[in-house]
């Protein structure tokens, strides 16, 4: 801006520092004002003697600002004491000649702050633009590779390339799961990659997708690390606008899902089924998963689990804070599932995750085969294990068989049951089911069950001949201890 007749008096090694606004002050310790980068006018009014140059230059020192520019009314230009400050304290220092007002040199430098300002943000609008007319992630990172000349990568937590070329480097996946702190720089020979988190902090490590960069965050420029933040938090968009369960498709999942545990007709879930895509006469399989300390909130356990089974077409909802999905059948998905989630389990912190794999059903046989897959994930959180999966083969033999019953058997067999004793205990604030089913888990051990059930001998006598009377049958029999529990194990 040479029409404005600015001259340097010293600070050449220092001229290009940013101005991110202009400040003008006589206050002789204006720092408390002063956020840095600012371009600080002054009148040189706060200088009653040499001695007070130091202290007004060491406080802009302090404060981080860019530049200062003195007037020359008052004193004809600037003196040697202020000149001596800016030198030591570095910097810039400019006259401003008499004939220039304060008002004129903060306009013209506002205006060009301005243009600058309004040209940035013109970039940012244009990636959201691309994202909006259909160019999604890859133009954007093609944009960033065209411009600045970096490789990028959007990751999920799975190790799949969401966006980007398709072959990303080595290990990455692994180290994004299981880093301390982000972002992280990973070395590989003479090569360097920079992983940003998407959602560090609103998303579990375990679900979240990451950015892979080329080159050493470290000895990047500020304006370049902004970049990566600014990148996370269009991706960030992007994930939410393709989560499905914002689709029509994701919501007839999640109803279909429901349908199928709760009371609903096998009737009534095929043709939800159809309406999903899903044809009845097609097989499947019935996938269940849980985190324990609810480490995964419910929708990113959905989503994880869809993430896992990408490129299956999951159908799937969640249910009691359990994500349930179902799938074409394969005969491979549970090694697979199995070394998807062994890769995830460093960056569940300490968390488990359970799954369970049903057998493979058609339309007709989902309850059970949600069931299975249930069950399944019940004994998987019963291991000691960060990570466990529970395939259909190592299920107890009753649950293959209950799995085989058609669901209106199943449901009126569980019903004819269990109905009279939950109802006795709603209407009753009662506990006959649990009785019930802590007695069959001690094998009809009276004392063993009172103990269990911190009760009486006597009061445990008195649930069970209720739930006999309830039911009208004899829990002495072992052929109704086996209806009851096989009636248990259909809930």
């Amino acid at each position: 801006m040479s029409d404005l007749g600015l001259e340097l008096v010293t600070g050449e090694e220092d001229l290009d520092r940013f101005v991110r606004w202009v400040v003008t002050t006589d206050m002789l310790d204006p720092s408390r004002y002063l956020s840095g980068g600012e371009l600080v006018l002054t009148g040189l009014q706060w200088r009653q003697q040499p001695a007070d140059s130091d202290t007004f230059v060491g406080a802009l020192a302090r404060a981080g600002v860019a530049g200062l520019a003195a007037g020359d009314a008052r004193y004809g230009g600037a003196p040697p004491d202020i000149v001596e400050a800016c030198r030591r304290h570095r910097i810039p220092l400019f006259r401003v000649p008499e004939n220039i007002a304060f008002a004129q040199v903060t306009e013209q430098i506002t205006r060009n702050l301005s243009t600058g300002r309004a040209a940035d943000l013109s970039a940012v609008l244009d990636r959201h633009r691309q994202l909006v007319s259909g160019g999604g992630l890859g133009s954007v990172l093609e944009l960033i590779e065209r411009d600045l000349g970096m490789r990028c990568w959007v990751m999920s937590s799975t190790g799949r390339v969401v966006a980007g070329p398709p072959t990303p480097p080595a290990q990455v996946t692994a180290a994004f799961v299981a880093a301390r702190r982000l972002p992280l720089v990973l070395r590989d020979d003479d090569l360097r990659y920079s992983l940003f988190a998407v959602d560090e902090h609103g998303t579990s490590r375990a679900a979240d997708w990451f950015l892979v960069f080329g080159g050493d965050c470290t000895e990047w420029p500020e304006e370049r690390r902004a970049l990566a933040g600014e990148l996370a938090a269009v991706v960030s968009l992007e994930r939410a606008r393709l989560d499905d369960r914002q689709s029509a498709e994701g919501r007839l999942a999640q109803e279909l899902i429901e349908l199928i545990v709760s009371e609903a007709k096998p009737a009534e879930i095929i043709s939800r089924l159809e309406l999903t895509g899903l044809g009845p006469s097609d097989t499947y399989i019935a996938v269940a998963a849980a985190a324990s300390e609810q480490t995964l909130r419910p929708g990113e356990l959905r989503g994880l689990l869809r993430e896992i089974l990408h490129g299956r077409g999951p159908a799937a909802g969640v249910v009691d804070n359990e994500a349930i999905a179902l799938i074409p059948s394969s005969p491979d998905v549970v090694q697979e599932i199995q070394r998807a989630v062994e890769a995830l389990a460093p960056g569940l912190r300490g968390s488990r995750l359970a799954i369970g794999v049903s057998g493979v059903v058609d339309g007709e046989g989902l309850r059970g085969a949600v069931e299975e897959a249930r069950y399944a994930r019940r004994m998987a959180a019963g291991r000691d294990r960060p990570v466990s999966v529970v395939g259909h083969d190592e299920l107890a033999t009753h649950m293959l068989l209950l799995a085989s019953v058609p669901d209106e058997v199943r449901r009126m067999f569980r019903l004819r049951l269990l109905d009279p004793l939950s109802t006795y205990d709603q209407e009753n604030r009662a506990d006959l089911v649990h009785t019930l089913e802590t007695f069959l888990q001690v094998s009809g051990s009276w004392t063993k069950c009172a103990d269990l059930l911190h009760v009486h001998v006597n009061t445990l006598r008195y649930r069970i001949q209720r739930i006999e009377e309830l039911t009208g049958r004899d829990l002495s029999r072992l052929e109704d201890r086996v209806d009851f529990f096989l009636a248990l194990a259909l809930r």
